[in-house]
Parts: structure tokens; C-alpha cells; sequence
């Protein structure tokens, strides 16, 4: 083998194992899945991120502004701070610059625990405290860390031997309950160690658990503590709020996530969701075109085969969310194509009423999908096509051999699911890239690293696309860290 063919098969490999891991880290959460368990989902996606790290450190380093997921952003900022020692300093510097923009696009307990987990790797080095500095700096309130956050804040502070401004050493160090506090939010809160009316000027994530401790009565407690709601926390109370007979805790679905929405919508009963047609189409058409806004997708015609077969009904840890990924898809392709044909497996008439149900046939929906000839097919499912098993596989394969050589039809699988014994999104055969997804919103992301996944491209342009994914995550660094909103 010439030395040319040699380099050729090396490029083409670590192509492979690239997509192979930011597909995995589109959508793996370590999460429990319908088919796995959370176990198996740490055992696969921790061997994927040794070996990345192992063998492309470079690359590694940059898949933190690719759009991976916040799970395996923050696995990487651990892994990169705790293997740092044989560094060049120019490649010390290039990464200090990712770690510190992807910490700030974390929202807190996120950033805070992958910092904690370079402590628990036993790493304290000047590296470290400098970029803990300059993260706590940049943090937008951190006197609400410090009282939200307050262990992990202090065990972070102790590790690393870092000053902080202000009356937060004295706070986090020296005991709350010894002092008076001329910081208001400090003084707030140890107020409301005592009262029951201070209690209530803490923001809603300090004050339920002052409020459980001290066995105030569930209902009370939200409707007194509803005017220091954020917007995400009224949707993520609504049905608590119904159980407890609870009012006043309306909620704006003119300001959802297209996958926060669908996850609520799912979450009410197909009466009720028949009631409030207009008000949820209403909301799904204004989340799918402030998404577009954020990340424009421009498509001609298309069509969408959505999965909402029994396996969408998700695990505990993620109930229904291969469903709400399958809503939320629906209302971004219709919003962005000139002409949009959607097929639902088993059929729907209303997305809005669609409930979990039946055996995964793809194959009905996808010849039908196929015989309108569009431009683009997107087929939102977990994977396991099972009647018949493994057909829409075969259909692609058969349709773009045999009707479609020219390529004129593209074909997208779009998986919500991590499915650990394949170290990534289940495929529905060879001819059709896969692309794993965790949220509707990144579905842009999705489409554009479709001709990787396809296999179509080389290593020089993975890089390319990379490098450039690079200078905007970094020009977007300045901005602030997003929190738990909606």
C-alpha cells in the first residue's frame, strides 16, 4: 500500500470516528431510553469521549461549538481541563478560549458540575484558577449562585483558593446566620430563615425548599410565591398548579421553546388539547418562526414521516420526548418549506392529539412520502422499525438504486434517541444518514451536518466546517450564559 493510500485511509477513519461521535453527542444525555438504560448510555458515550479525546485532541476541543448537546459540552470541558499537562501553548491558549465560551452557553449547574469534576480528577492548576476566575466573573448574578448554588460554589472556591468580591467569602464561608448582610438578596435570605414574608421575596428554586422544609402547604406556597415566577417555571408548574387547585399561574405560550411547547402540549389530555386548538397551533407556528429567526432554514418541498409509535412514550427520565422532538420537527419544516407534506406512523388527522401508539411502520408513510417526489424527506424516528422490520431501509435503498440515481430526492433520518450497544442514533440502513438531535430547535444544525453524515464529504471539510463553527461560537462568547428560561 503506497503511502498515499495509506494517508487517504487514515483521513477517511478519522472522518468516520468524528461523525460518528457529534452524532452521539447530539443526542446522547446518559439518560435512560425506552430500549436502554441510563447505565449503558454512560458506558458508551464516556468510551466515545476517551477515545475522541485520546486520539484527536484538536478536533475534540472544537466539536464544543459544533451544537453538541449540553451534557457532552460539559463532558468535554471536564475532559480538556483535566488532561492538560502536555499542552503546546498555542494549543493551551486555542482551547482556554472554547472552555471558557462553552462554560458561559452552559446554564449554571451544568458549568458548575463540570468544573467540580476536574476536582474530582484531583487537577488544581494554574490553567484551572484561571479559568474559574474568569468564569465567575463573567457570571451575570452571583450572589443568586452563591445562594442557589452554595456547595457547589464553595467547594469550587476551596479547590481552587479564589477571592471572592463583596460579602460572598463571608456568606459561603463564615456561616450565614451570624451576620447581617448589606447585599439585599444576602440579607434576604437569611431574613427568611425567621419569616415567612421574606420567604417569599426569594426567587421560586431558593424558596421551595425553605418552604418543604418548613411543611408550608404546597397550595399556599404557589400562589403566594407565583409573582417571582420566571415564564419556564409557570410551564414546568402547570400541572402541579391544576392538582393543587391552584389559580393565577397563567403562562405566556407566546414566549415557549418549540420543544418546551410540545412537551406541554403532551402533557395535557387530548381533551383538553382539542379545547385549546387554536391557542396551541397559534403558539407552535410563533416558536417554529422565532426559531427560524435564530437559525434560518430556507427548504423547498418537503415531506416529514413522523414516528409516534408506542417507543415514543419515552422512559421516566425522558417521558415523551421522541414524540415532542416529532412536534416540534412538524411545526419548524412547515414553517420553513415552500410546500410541506407531513405523514404520521400509525396516521393522524391532528399532530396536536397525537398519543404514543402501535408498532413502528415507516414503510407505509415513506412510500407515500416518496411518491410525491419532493426535494427533501425527513424522517423523525427512534430507529427501531419493526413492521416490517428493517422495510424503510430497504425502500430507500430500492428507490434511490432504482428510481433515483440522480440524487434528486434527499433523504434525512432525524433520531431523537441514543441507542448505547450501536455508540450512537439507531440507522435505518446504510444509504440514509442518520443525524442525532435532543431538542427541535437544533434541527438547522441537524440538516447542515447532513452531507457528513452521509458520508459524502472529506476529513479537510469536516475540518473547515469545524474551524468556521469555531469563530461563532467564539464571537458569541460575549454574551450572557443562558439560564433555566424558556
Amino acid at each position: 500500500m503506497s503511502v498515499q493510500t495509506r494517508h487517504a485511509a487514515a483521513a477517511r477513519v478519522t472522518c468516520e470516528d468524528l461523525v460518528l461521535f457529534l452524532n452521539a453527542c447530539f443526542c446522547c444525555t446518559g439518560q435512560r431510553e425506552f430500549y436502554s438504560d441510563g447505565h449503558a448510555q454512560t458506558v458508551s458515550i464516556e468510551f466515545l469521549h476517551d477515545y475522541i479525546r485520546g486520539n484527536y485532541r484538536r478536533l475534540y476541543a472544537r466539536t464544543l461549538a459544533a451544537g453538541v448537546n449540553h451534557f457532552n459540552r460539559a463532558r468535554i470541558v471536564t475532559e480538556l481541563l483535566a488532561s492538560s499537562r502536555d499542552l503546546e501553548p498555542d494549543e493551551r491558549r486555542d482551547e482556554g478560549r472554547l472552555v471558557v465560551a462553552a462554560l458561559r452557553s452552559l446554564p449554571a449547574p451544568r458549568a458548575y458540575r463540570a468544573l467540580l469534576g476536574v476536582r474530582a480528577r484531583g487537577v488544581n492548576n494554574r490553567r484551572l484558577r484561571a479559568i474559574v476566575r474568569e468564569f465567575l466573573t463573567a457570571r451575570p448574578d452571583l450572589q443568586f449562585d452563591a445562594i442557589k448554588y452554595r456547595g457547589k460554589l464553595r467547594d469550587l472556591i476551596l479547590h481552587t483558593h479564589l477571592r471572592l468580591p463583596g460579602e460572598l467569602g463571608g456568606f459561603l464561608f463564615k456561616g450565614w446566620k451570624q451576620r447581617r448582610y448589606q447585599t439585599p438578596l444576602l440579607e434576604t435570605f437569611r431574613k427568611a430563615h425567621f419569616s415567612d414574608e421574606a420567604l417569599y421575596e426569594l426567587p421560586f428554586t431558593v424558596a421551595e425548599g425553605m418552604a418543604a422544609r418548613r411543611k408550608i402547604d404546597r397550595a399556599v406556597f404557589l400562589r403566594k410565591i407565583a409573582p417571582r415566577l420566571t415564564a419556564l417555571e409557570r410551564l414546568r408548574l402547570q400541572a402541579t398548579a391544576a392538582r393543587e387547585g391552584v389559580t393565577g399561574l397563567a403562562i405566556d405560550l407566546a414566549r415557549a421553546g418549540l420543544t418546551r411547547l410540545a412537551i406541554y402540549v403532551l402533557s395535557l389530555a387530548p381533551a383538553d388539547r382539542e379545547a385549546r386548538r387554536v391557542e396551541l397551533q397559534a403558539a407552535f407556528d410563533g416558536a417554529a418562526r422565532r426559531c427560524l429567526r435564530d437559525a434560518p432554514l430556507a427548504l423547498g418541498r418537503v415531506v416529514a414521516v413522523l414516528d409516534r409509535s408506542y417507543s415514543t412514550t419515552g422512559s421516566p427520565d425522558k417521558p415523551r420526548r421522541s414524540l415532542a422532538i416529532a412536534l416540534g420537527v412538524d411545526a419548524l419544516l412547515r414553517a420553513a418549506s415552500t410546500d410541506y407534506l407531513a405523514f404520521w406512523t400509525p396516521a393522524t388527522v391532528d399532530p396536536l392529539l397525537a398519543v404514543p401508539r402501535g408498532q413502528t411502520d415507516l414503510t407505509g408513510p415513506l412510500l407515500d412520502a416518496l411518491e410525491t417526489r419532493p426535494d427533501l424527506v425527513v424522517v423523525v424516528s427512534d430507529g427501531f422499525d419493526n413492521d416490517p422490520t428493517g422495510g424503510a431501509g430497504e425502500v430507500c435503498r430500492v428507490f434511490k438504486a432504482r428510481l433515483d440515481p440522480a440524487g434528486r430526492t434527499t433523504i434525512v433520518h432525524i433520531n431523537p434517541v441514543f441507542d448505547a450497544p450501536e455508540l450512537g442514533p439507531r440507522r435505518l440502513g446504510a444509504s440514509v444518514p442518520t443525524l442525532g438531535l435532543r431538542d427541535a430547535e437544533d434541527l438547522p444544525t441537524a440538516l447542515a451536518f447532513a452531507r457528513f453524515a452521509a458520508g459524502d464529504l472529506s476529513l479537510a471539510e469536516l475540518e473547515d466546517y469545524l474551524a468556521r463553527r469555531v469563530e461563532v461560537f467564539l464571537g458569541r462568547a460575549a454574551a450572557p450564559a443562558p439560564e433555566a428560561g424558556v
